[in-house]
């Protein structure tokens, strides 16, 4: 049976996908905790606990594992976070039962392990996960986790915008359309206020925003011009690109929100 062409980039993308999950368990067996690591047993956890961390590849309970990767002040982060980067990749990408904001954080905490000057085949490992995740979630007609949360998290880790979009915008898929077409939904109300709908760790916020904005006004109408999508949104689009009283003035700007 032949596969149509949106069924087998699916297909290719969740390939990928395993095979960076996979890259990643290799890279990242038998890391550990730094032996001198310290938590607050009162506010973190025990020492059983900790000393988990200092030993390598035993899986760690939901609740743990959630605590080690948000607590902000590890005195080495990078090692705890290579500790724990094989179960984390696989709880991320089936979704953790995390809540939507959890992304920015877990994105912070990418960000903190300062991934991107570990040793080469450790940050190509990190970079091609989370590129093959990317990938996957636009392809996939429910990804556990929404896109428009997902690309925060990708963000913050690499604190650069322009890959996701880039590839985002490189698709021709239908099920990329519909998830771009949810993120402007969930978007549109910050981007109208020149707002980043997240905050973000580094201080370029604006910066951001202004990409992010540019890219969805130049990027989303002509996509998005199908029956599923209402004329109110292409026009709450439409307005991101403009600025000042073109925007203020226009008789489609819903002041009325704001």
């Amino acid at each position: 049976m032949t596969l149509a062409p949106d069924d087998s980039r699916k297909t290719s993308a969740r390939l990928r996908l395993d095979h960076a999950l996979e890259r990643v368990e290799i890279t990242f067996r038998g890391m550990t905790a730094q032996a001198d690591e310290v938590q607050c047993d009162c506010h973190w956890g025990s020492d059983e606990e900790l000393a988990l961390l200092k030993r390598p590849d035993i899986a760690l309970d939901p609740d743990l594992l959630r605590r080690t990767w948000s607590a902000p002040d590890w005195r080495d982060h990078g090692a705890v976070l290579r500790r724990v980067l094989p179960q984390l990749a696989r709880s991320l990408v089936q979704g953790m039962d995390a809540p939507a904001y959890d992304m920015e954080a877990i994105g912070r905490s990418f960000a903190r392990g300062g991934w991107r000057e570990w040793p080469e085949p450790q940050s190509a490992a990190v970079w091609e996960f989370l590129h093959a995740w990317w990938a996957y979630s636009l392809t996939t007609p429910e990804p556990a986790v929404a896109v428009h949360d997902l690309i925060i998290l990708c963000v913050e880790a690499s604190e650069t915008l322009t890959p996701w979009l880039a590839a985002w915008e490189a698709l021709d898929d239908r099920h990329a359309d519909r998830h771009l077409a949810e993120a402007a939904d969930a978007w549109e109300y910050d981007l109208l206020a020149d707002s980043l709908p997240w905050y973000p760790w580094s201080d370029e916020s604006a910066a951001l925003c202004a990409e992010l904005s540019s890219w969805l006004a130049r990027h989303a109408p002509t996509r998005l011009r199908t029956p599923d999508v209402s004329e109110e949104l292409l026009h709450r689009i439409r307005l991101i690109g403009l600025t000042g009283p073109a925007r203020w003035e226009d008789p489609h700007w819903p002041n009325h929100r704001y």
